[in-house]
């Protein structure tokens, strides 16, 4: 069992808090049992190291039964060790270190499905708007999440623990510039979409058939106008009500799950 909060490699899992560590590592934390269960489940070629406390092993066996029969490496720590370790104030008893693995943007587009939906962050710098858009377009059912290399790191902990798992369920490119992004989905034959508050087709009137990506924008001041005028259509969320505005999440939910309806109509 590891004891030793102030170890060398309890210092090393704990800097993986650091965005320049984990770029220069190409690892990551999985916080908490649901991201880690994912992790064994859909990608365990990913995981390097399961720390688990006493505790935590006995309220999920399946996680660590599933790990050891994937021939993973499971270490048993103590309380103090497992919260130095990690970067939640209140750890849940298990935590992964993985490595992280990303298709490239040509690589992804060459495997969309010929009425694919896309979602596409530009700018969009809170972890946790961000975790909870993958996490969305996860169960919307979209084939492809695309992050702005003016984005959050979708590596950071936040980003992770805020996606419950979905990290690992469907493909997610980052680090691409936004012109880069629309000119590759376009050259793709994918319609770009901006999700943005002055489009003038509202969302039930927009065409969602074929392939399609919504660019959605800064959680602050949405899309810039460069962006909007280069994407094909500007579709906004209708409000009934007295609200100013839809958060960033909200707006993403609501476009990608018309999208998830218009297909199951199709089909």
């Amino acid at each position: 069992m590891l004891t030793n909060p102030r170890s060398d490699r309890v210092k090393s899992v704990r800097a993986l808090s650091r965005r320049s560590v984990r770029s220069r590592t190409g690892q990551f934390l999985a916080e908490g049992p649901q991201a880690v269960r994912e992790a064994v489940r859909c990608a365990p070629e990913q995981v390097r190291d399961i720390y688990v406390t006493a505790e935590g092993a006995d309220r999920h066996p399946e996680i660590v039964d599933a790990a050891l029969a994937a021939h993973l490496f499971v270490h048993e720590a103590s309380p103090e060790v497992l919260h130095e370790m990690c970067d939640a104030e209140h750890p849940q008893g298990i935590v992964a270190v993985c490595r992280w693995a990303e298709p490239t943007l040509s690589a992804a587009l060459g495997a969309l499905p010929r009425d694919a939906v896309v979602c596409v962050l530009t700018n969009v710098r809170d972890p946790g708007n961000a975790g909870t858009v993958i996490r969305g377009a996860d169960a919307a059912g979209a084939d492809l999440v695309v992050v702005s290399d003016s984005s959050v790191d979708v590596s950071s902990p936040k980003v992770v623990r805020s996606t419950v798992g979905s990290l690992w369920h469907l493909p997610i490119v980052t680090g691409v510039p936004v012109p880069v992004i629309l000119d590759a989905l376009r050259a793709r034959g994918v319609r770009l979409l901006a999700a943005d508050g002055s489009g003038s087709t509202l969302l039930p009137e927009a065409d969602l058939t074929g392939p399609h990506a919504w660019v959605m924008g800064n959680e602050a001041w949405g899309l810039d106008a460069e962006v909007r005028d280069a994407c094909d259509e500007v579709v906004r969320v209708p409000i009934h009500g007295r609200a100013e505005s839809l958060n960033l999440a909200m707006a993403a939910m609501l476009c990608l799950y018309a999208s998830a309806e218009s297909r199951v109509q199709r089909h």
